[in-house]
């Protein structure tokens, strides 16, 4: 019994050095299959992200738009006027009370 287990010890030594090529080849292709699906992930993550992030600069710009248009209807001359007569209680000088001061 002794024997035959070492047979087969033998065996299986001298069948692996035999294949031991084909194992090589078959550890990398296994390899190979692992990267490619772990650079796949990777690559749907970066798309995900980019897509994340283009729509955030597009709302970013929507807003900037807006902003944009908010403070050109602020800086308005009668927008200033009106908020000036409502707010500060302000009104405009007659010729009466209008003072000219001259710098020599």
């Amino acid at each position: 019994m002794a024997a035959e287990k070492a047979n087969l010890a033998v065996d299986i030594l001298q069948d692996f050095q035999r294949h031991v090529l084909t194992y090589i080849l078959l550890v990398v292709v296994v390899m190979s299959a692992f990267s490619v699906v772990y650079f796949t992930h990777l690559n749907r993550q970066s798309t995900s992200g980019l897509e994340v992030l283009l729509t955030e600069r597009d709302e970013l710009d929507i807003e900037w738009r807006n902003l944009l248009l908010e403070q050109n209807s602020l800086a308005e001359h009668s927008a200033i006027e009106s908020k000036a007569e409502k707010l500060l209680k302000m009104k405009r000088p007659t010729v009466k009370t209008e003072v000219i001061i001259y710098l020599p």
